[in-house]
């Protein structure tokens, strides 16, 4: 979606996404030494429909990866199924198993 700016508010535990200066959306966290476990994504009504939780969650995740100091525990239904959606993230999440492929 054209004009959403996500970021990472470390104070709230949580990712934004705004449409200007508007709250549109949230994806909520919890963190520990090793995962940070996403527990709520909820994006406001009037926004819904429009990219605003996949715009989050690939910003959560991206962010998550370039870090790279912890693995995601999805709890959150959204981001669950927003990773089985996209299987180039899977390698982030916890437990899972380790890919097999070869070169």
């Amino acid at each position: 979606m054209a004009d959403v700016t996500v970021t990472n508010n470390t104070d709230e535990n949580r990712y934004e996404a705004r449409l200007g200066d508007e709250l549109a959306g949230v994806a909520e966290y919890q963190l520990t030494d090793e995962l940070i476990v996403f527990t709520h994504t909820e994006v406001e009504p009037k926004f819904e429909g429009k990219g605003i939780g996949s715009a989050l969650a690939q910003f959560a995740l991206d962010d998550v990866r370039d870090a790279g100091t912890r693995k995601v525990l999805p709890l959150c239904p959204f981001i669950k199924a927003w990773i089985g959606r996209h299987p180039d993230y899977i390698p982030l999440v916890y437990g899972a198993p380790e890919s097999t492929a070869k070169d």
